[in-house]
């Protein structure tokens, strides 16, 4: 018997140093990819609701086009010379870099 509550001691220790592994890699994959990620999308966010009519805009299908209009979940957007396309609020990945930026 006192075999058996030699065995059991310490038990709870080798179960916080299995779990700790993980939780540190966790905790480091949070910090390198989830936080950054969630920076971008709100900096995204804050882009779109801040557009305007006159403003150009790149797609995430390589569309660019100068916004027309305004509506609620989409943009009309004035693309090559005379073709009006409606896109999504989604849909923009950017503003147009200018000339002087490249």
């Amino acid at each position: 018997m006192d075999i058996n509550i030699l065995m059991f001691q310490g038990g709870g220790a080798g179960l916080v140093w299995t779990v700790l592994p993980f939780v540190l890699i966790f905790g480091i994959f949070y910090f390198l990819v989830i936080m950054p990620q969630r920076k971008q999308q709100a900096q995204l966010k804050e882009m779109i609701a801040s557009l305007k009519a006159g403003d150009e805009v790149v797609t995430n299908g390589g569309v660019i086009g100068k916004i027309v209009e305004v509506k609620d979940s989409s943009f009309i957007i004035r693309s090559g010379g005379k073709s009006n396309l409606e896109i999504g609020k989604s849909a923009v990945v950017g503003r147009k870099p200018d000339a002087a930026e490249k």
